[in-house]
């Protein structure tokens, strides 16, 4: 009952429009301060608890990450990552559809955004596609759906925050989310290319040798940042917090000097935009975490965790329940909020049916994905909007067939564990 008290709480705040952020926050207080003993010790508690939620190392990996990735942007490093991926599949049947889910992937592995993937690629391919001659409403749904690869492809700030939440390893879960990621990518490219021979799309010109080496030399400065960032923490040489500060300070010297594209007037712009997003998120996650901090200390998921087990659940059927939780969470709240709030409440129920915790957050983050390209709240179709000038709901119905797919590629993840578990459990023996 404190449970159903406390959701309903925050339901209504959100059904006010309230900010997310603010309403985690305003649940905490309006419960505290309403239907339980009050004092000025909860206060205090209160206040340390906002102030302290941040204290985690592994947090700071989420501004530096941010950082890097705006570097990145407006350093016109991804026109490159895309010349390079276009040159290398664009000459097939829907190649240059192809090519934009391929440079999603190529930078999901330096961004960490899922917005930031859709905004970089998105800006460049989706009026190539559409001048190309592609219909515009498949141009969209291609863009904002690989662009959700920039979460499950590590770096991910949503596997950072998952970390965080669980007290998880970060290393392991950017290595367990490589074969996911690279899967989905090759999937999609794959139902691209059956759409393409089906509608006849247009194809482009083999680049010769040169033309291909030569955007992979132009490109190499960009693509080389994954080597530092997972082989970096794989080798034991940083931890993901300090491979996200070298991933910074690399995408502004590659930026800066190695490429010369951004000019010393546009690093303060580059701050201010990392800045505001930080900030964003940093707030969303202090509130998540006096949020948390609510449930743990009505025992809550303690209390759930029992209530579970007595109904003797098979794993499978936990599984199904977390989803189709997630995707109900997904409908109103972003990534960060869930996992934060969720992931502390399924993982010891999880933890005694036997299921990986790595694999359960390689699932949230799938489900992330899904959450992040159907509405209302779904970041990657407000970008996708702006980018295409077209409503939100041309744009939701542009992207409902890859929901469609999203889902049976959430269920293949679920159940099949070794997907996810295969490369972590072989290097982390």
């Amino acid at each position: 009952m404190t449970f159903l008290l406390i959701i309903s709480i925050l339901l209504l705040l959100l059904i006010t429009s309230t900010p997310i952020s603010i309403a985690l926050g305003m649940t905490v207080l309006v419960f505290l301060l309403g239907f339980s003993s009050f004092s000025f010790d909860t206060v205090n508690i209160i206040s340390q608890r906002l102030f302290t939620g941040l204290e985690s190392f592994a947090i700071m990996a989420v501004p530096f990450f941010v950082l890097s990735g705006q570097f990145l942007i407006d350093g016109k490093i991804a026109s490159r990552i895309i010349r390079f991926a276009n040159n290398l599949v664009g000459w097939m049947p829907g190649g240059m559809a192809m090519a934009s889910v391929l440079a999603c992937a190529f930078f999901a592995t330096i961004s960490g955004s899922s917005p930031a993937t859709v905004m970089a690629i998105g800006s460049v391919m989706l009026p190539a596609m559409v001048k190309a001659g592609y219909p515009k409403r498949f141009g969209v749904g291609v863009i904002t759906t690989s662009g959700s690869l920039g979460i499950l492809i590590p770096p991910s700030i949503v596997m950072i925050i998952y970390a965080v939440a669980t007290s998880e390893s970060a290393g392991k879960l950017f290595i367990a989310g490589i074969v996911p990621g690279a899967l989905l990518a090759i999937i999609m490219m794959g139902l691209v290319f059956i759409q393409a021979k089906r509608h006849g799309f247009p194809t482009q010109p083999k680049p010769t040798a040169k033309e291909f080496w030569d955007s992979l030399k132009d490109a190499w400065g960009g693509l080389f940042l994954v080597v530092i960032i997972i082989g970096g923490i794989y080798g034991g040489i940083f931890t993901p917090t300090e491979a996200a500060a070298v991933a910074a300070v690399y995408a502004f010297l590659a930026a800066m000097f190695f490429y010369g594209d951004l000019k010393w007037k546009d690093v303060p712009k580059v701050l201010l935009k990392a800045a505001n997003t930080s900030a964003m998120l940093l707030y969303i996650i202090t509130n998540a975490i006096l949020f948390s901090f609510l449930l743990t200390s009505e025992q809550i998921p303690q209390a759930m965790s029992s209530w579970v087990l007595a109904q003797n659940l098979e794993p499978w059927m936990f599984l199904l329940v977390v989803n189709l939780a997630l995707l109900a969470a997904g409908q109103f709240m972003e990534p960060s909020s869930i996992v934060l709030i969720l992931a502390p409440l399924f993982l010891p129920i999880a933890k005694s049916l036997g299921i990986d915790p790595i694999h359960l957050g390689i699932i949230m983050v799938v489900n992330m994905e899904i959450g992040m390209i159907h509405p209302p709240v779904g970041l990657n179709l407000f970008v996708a909007s702006h980018l295409a000038k077209m409503g939100l709901t041309e744009v939701s119905l542009a992207t409902l067939p890859w929901v469609g797919f999203m889902l049976l590629y959430l269920i293949l993840i679920t159940y099949v564990p070794a997907i996810s578990l295969w490369l972590p459990n072989l290097l982390y023996r």
